[in-house]
């Protein structure tokens, strides 16, 4: 016959007692209810009774007894203790439990919450131990009990320092629970607010005074009959208020065509905007419509107007003056109806004095010029950004990433020298880069803005910054130290564990020593961190490498190859050399 241990009921008691104290941080989210029924259960199991958490008082340090059982609500009005006053308050400042075996002999035992008449007419015994988070004493637990108890004092003080534990769990949880509901409040008020602000509708998104301006300035300018002139620096959201002035027009059924006079080049750039005969050039084998003639009852927007050539800015003139092209190779004017829109981050003004820009076309161009304010110019209009784009990766990359406090305050004191689009580049990066968590915190966001400050942005630069020299943290913000070091080390592994790229927070990586600022390993060189290359040479040691990246973006090509940092072509070219595309 099988003999079987004999179970010691006060230990299984005691066993009890803790796992139903720790499934309670599930119910974190009711911290009342949850740590009343922790009190609860070590009252009617253990005989530890009247037990209250007392926390500080945000406006006086104060303790107070902020959760209790067992005590009546005068005695919880009365448990109010300064710092080093009473037991409760030295265990509060030493950071140290005590146990008081009789109370009728300690004199720093007050009797304040409980008369002594209304305890036991025997000896009754008093614990306290610190409830501690990350450190740092945030409260105490304290209970009586009556010192005839079987179990030892010393016991009983060892499962209630496990109890302050689970209630220390519970209260860290509440707390970000709370803050990540704020957080969610915030964001629903200011998506409302978007689909009401004037402009949303277009794409352009803030409530800031210079935006407003601007936006104002839209509406008059719709419907006239002139040409717009949109100044401003690079990335502060020219097409998007072209594409405004054109869908907010008389022309809005008509077609609305956009041009980058710097991305073509010169010798294309006159075929593409007026067009030409068949035969007129080597390989003109037909006619062919310019964007002119295309845009005809609608808008052509010429953004980096600064460039077009001065032969072309000739014809450009003619067609505002005459409202014809001719095509190259032909002799025949063709009447366009078209409006013309032009932007430039350059200063036209300074051109026409350099001699780049024609000074007649400059006059036929500023007729209604419209400044477009840079970011760091449109006071809480980064809150709002920040959230749209954020919204916009994570259904882009099917994620459900959220900004931690301190990244919403960093990227409202930075100075986003590429404007508009930096700051949705670099919350692109985030999403893609946020800790195991999908908490998005200011030191990833200082350290993926520190990877790009070697560029010079080419915003027009106000008379008291330059754009080259805007520093990788807002003024005043810590930074972390030497987040980037030049020094070039092999990577730790040649392939990624899960680590190296989901579970980093805050810019350090657990994975590797903790002393050691984050570093993304470049498995295919030594190049730097963060550095992307024009070329590495395709090796066959890759595609454990490849494999891992693409399992942890699902499959996107995209997001794999931002592991990796590599552009999505690069990525794709080394599949397809190693034979790894399905």
């Amino acid at each position: 016959m099988k003999k079987y241990e004999r179970i010691d009921i006060t230990n299984q008691t005691e066993y009890l007692v803790i796992k139903e104290a720790a499934e309670e941080i599930e119910n974190a989210y009711q911290p009342e209810k949850a740590i009343h029924t922790i009190l609860s259960l070590i009252s009617r199991q253990i005989g530890l009774n009247r037990g209250r958490v007392l926390l500080q008082e945000a406006n006086t340090g104060f303790l107070k007894a902020a959760y209790a059982y067992g005590l009546t609500q005068n005695e919880i009005a009365k448990s109010r203790f300064a710092i080093k006053e009473g037991i409760s308050g030295k265990v509060m400042h030493t950071g140290t439990p005590i146990i008081v075996p009789d109370i009728d002999q300690e004199t720093d035992y007050l009797c304040r919450t409980v008369d002594r008449s209304t305890l036991p007419q025997e000896t009754v015994s008093f614990l306290a131990t610190p409830i501690i988070r990350n450190g740092t004493v945030v409260g105490v637990l304290a209970v009586n009990r009556l010192r005839k108890s079987t179990r030892s004092l010393d016991k009983d003080l060892s499962l209630l320092k496990l109890i302050a534990v689970f209630i220390s769990e519970i209260l860290a949880v509440h707390n970000m629970l709370e803050r990540q509901t704020q957080i969610l409040k915030e964001e629903n008020e200011q998506l409302k607010a978007l689909t009401t602000s004037q402009g949303s509708q277009y794409g352009i998104i803030g409530e800031s005074s210079s935006l407003m301006n601007a936006l104002n300035q839209v509406s008059r300018a719709a419907n006239a009959a002139v040409t717009v002139l949109l100044k401003g620096e690079s990335g502060t959201g020219k097409e998007k208020f072209s594409r405004m002035l054109h869908l907010s027009s008389r022309r809005q059924d008509g077609p609305f065509i956009a041009i980058n006079c710097a991305a073509i080049p010169k010798d294309l750039l006159e075929s593409e905007l007026f067009g030409h005969e068949k035969g007129s050039f080597t390989g003109a084998g037909k006619t062919k419509q310019g964007q002119m003639e295309l845009a005809n009852q609608g808008t052509l927007f010429l953004d980096e107007i600064a460039d077009l050539d001065l032969s072309l800015q000739a014809k450009l003139l003619r067609v505002l003056e005459d409202k014809s092209v001719t095509r190259v190779g032909g002799v025949k004017p063709i009447p366009v109806d078209v409006r013309i829109i032009v932007a430039s981050h350059k200063d036209l003004n300074e051109a026409v004095n350099l001699g780049k820009f024609r000074l007649d076309l400059f006059y036929r161009l500023n007729v209604f010029p419209i400044e477009l304010p840079p970011l760091r110019d449109r006071a809480g209009d980064i809150r709002l950004l920040a959230r749209h784009f954020l919204n916009q990766a994570n259904q882009e990359y099917q994620l459900s990433t959220i900004f931690d406090v301190g990244a919403m305050e960093f990227l409202e004191h930075y100075d986003w020298p590429g404007n508009i689009r930096q700051l949705e580049n670099v919350i692109k990066r985030a999403v893609l880069m946020a800790d195991q968590h999908r908490l998005i915190k200011a030191p990833l966001i200082q350290s993926i803005i520190s990877d790009e400050k070697a560029i010079n942005l080419g915003g027009k630069a106000s008379s008291n910054r330059q754009a080259e020299k805007t520093p990788a943290t807002p003024q005043g913000w810590p930074m972390q130290q030497n987040p980037f070091p030049n020094t070039n080390m092999a990577p730790q592994s040649p392939t990624l564990g899960q680590g190296q790229f989901a579970n980093y927070e805050g810019g350090y990586n657990p994975a590797l020593n903790s002393a050691q600022p984050f570093q993304q390993p470049n498995p295919f060189g030594q190049t730097g961190y963060f550095e992307k290359r024009d070329y590495w040479k395709v090796s066959d040691a890759e595609v454990e490498t490849l494999k891992q990246a693409l399992e942890m973006a699902r499959g996107n090509k995209t997001r794999a190859a931002l592991m990796l940092n590599m552009t999505p072509r690069q990525f794709s070219y080394r599949l397809k050399k190693l034979e790894l595309e399905e």
